[in-house]
């Protein structure tokens, strides 16, 4: 293990700064040991610069690459709140929300209707009614999906209408883990081929404000390849459709999921430019081979803008020897990241104070939840660290708070947002009290 090697995982503002008992570890000018000082542990740190860069790359990617119109939307489910929300309207991202809770958010932080896109594989008649009043775009996963929205939208004046895009299932996944993948033929999310005539003419019979086509392969990818065969796909779709209706997409949306870096083994990670270059080439490609338009290219991450900007920071509690590791009990763990338990993840730390010492062996991280598989990280050389020592785990910004629970009664942890050398709490630690705030109790029983 050496500081050097696991530095790059963390924001790009990180730094080593000097403490008050040696050298410490900061993002933003802001010491992390300051901080949990002052917030608590567990405690979730957000560094805007990390966000801004990596929409700036997105950007530079597109207009280096890409000949057409193109736009960015933020894949909320990866990390959502008031001041996420408010951060993609500044940027001038779309926002990409699933059902009315994320729309409730959404609204809370002032975005415009045009800038919010509403996705959901099984959308309730609240989530509709809550997109047509909300969304700019609704993005439809089935015919019956699309029979109730036209019933929604019938008696709305046309220009009061989100428009529509068509969520298509390729047939084809990307290499991830089997519960991240969207896009293989048996998945549950969009239509196939013959689903998607059926529901561009029934757009075209009820007048819908069809606009544009939608398909996504899975999440946390490293390789682009497998979108090749999935846009060639959707752009045989797109010029049968306008070979029998006259009908074109004016927007193709790839969906998101590139991949970052969670250990240091996984560095260099591939460009962000890499990705969109190979996307736009083959849009571009594929689109001119065909005498097709070019259409807008509308890139759709989450993980890959917001997940190197975040730094949980946990505080160790006991510490264990058994016959076969070392354990490191910290205050957190499966409530706020279920990703190791779903997904094996592989996550990376350093010690917040004096991070440069080198390791005492192995060590591995668990929670205090009553899971055997309440485990953070397993086998990472780490210092001898002793209860009450604060340790950072990188890459911590994507689907760990949108995936977090109350399990074992956890109170969901606090949050920080770093911009300018400035600290906002933009999320409040819960309490217990906020644990009962929807129970009701049974009736006393009278004697």
């Amino acid at each position: 293990m050496s500081l050097e090697a696991r530095l790059p995982l963390f924001p790009v503002t990180a730094s080593v700064v000097p403490g008050p008992a040696g050298d410490e570890l900061a993002i933003n000018d802001r010491s992390l040991a300051a901080l949990a000082d002052e917030f608590g542990t567990p405690l979730y740190v957000y560094d805007q610069a990390t966000m801004d860069r990596a929409v700036d790359e997105y950007r530079r990617s597109l207009a280096a690459h890409y000949a057409g119109a193109s736009g960015i939307t933020l894949a909320g489910k990866a990390f959502l709140c008031v001041a996420a929300a408010q951060w993609a309207q500044e940027q001038g991202l779309r926002l990409d929300c699933t059902g009315r809770g994320e729309l409730r958010v959404a609204a809370a932080a002032g975005v415009d209707r045009a800038a919010i896109l509403v996705h959901g594989v099984n959308k309730s008649d609240a989530d509709l009614a809550a997109a047509v009043r909300q969304a700019g775009v609704i993005v439809v996963d089935n015919l019956s999906e699309l029979q109730r929205l036209a019933a929604l939208l019938d008696p709305i004046a046309p220009a009061a209408r989100p428009d529509l895009w068509l969520r298509v299932r390729p047939g084809v996944a990307v290499d991830t883990h089997a519960y991240r993948q969207t896009g293989q033929e048996d998945s549950k999310f969009g239509m196939g081929a013959q689903e998607i005539i059926q529901a561009v003419r029934l757009c075209i019979a009820r007048s819908l404000p069809l606009t544009g086509l939608h398909f996504h392969q899975g999440s946390h990818f490293h390789d682009p390849a497998p979108i090749g065969p999935a846009l060639e796909l959707v752009l045989d779709l797109a010029e049968e459709l306008h070979t029998e209706t006259g009908w074109l997409p004016g927007t193709v949306c790839p969906g998101g999921g590139w991949g970052v870096a969670y250990h240091e083994h996984e560095l260099p990670h591939p460009p962000i430019e890499d990705y969109v270059a190979f996307v736009a080439a083959r849009l571009a490609e594929s689109c001119n081979r065909r005498g097709l338009p070019l259409p807008r290219l509308q890139m759709e991450p989450g993980r890959s803008l917001v997940a190197r900007a975040g730094v949980a920071v946990y505080r160790a509690g006991a510490v264990k020897q058994s016959p076969q590791r070392r354990w490191l009990l910290i205050d957190g763990g499966l409530a706020d990241n279920p990703r190791p338990a779903l997904y094996g993840a592989r996550y990376s730390a350093l010690p917040v104070s004096n991070p440069a010492r080198p390791p005492a062996g192995l060590a591995s991280l668990a929670g205090p939840y009553c899971e055997s598989g309440d485990i953070l990280l397993e086998d990472l050389p780490l210092p001898a660290l002793q209860a009450g020592e604060l340790i950072a785990v990188p890459v911590s910004g994507a689907y760990h708070l949108s995936m977090g629970s109350n399990y074992n009664g956890a109170c969901r942890p606090a949050v920080v947002w770093l911009n300018a050398g400035q600290a906002h709490l933009i999320q409040r630690r819960e309490d217990p009290d906020d644990l009962i705030a929807r129970d009701i109790p049974l009736p006393r029983r009278r004697d």
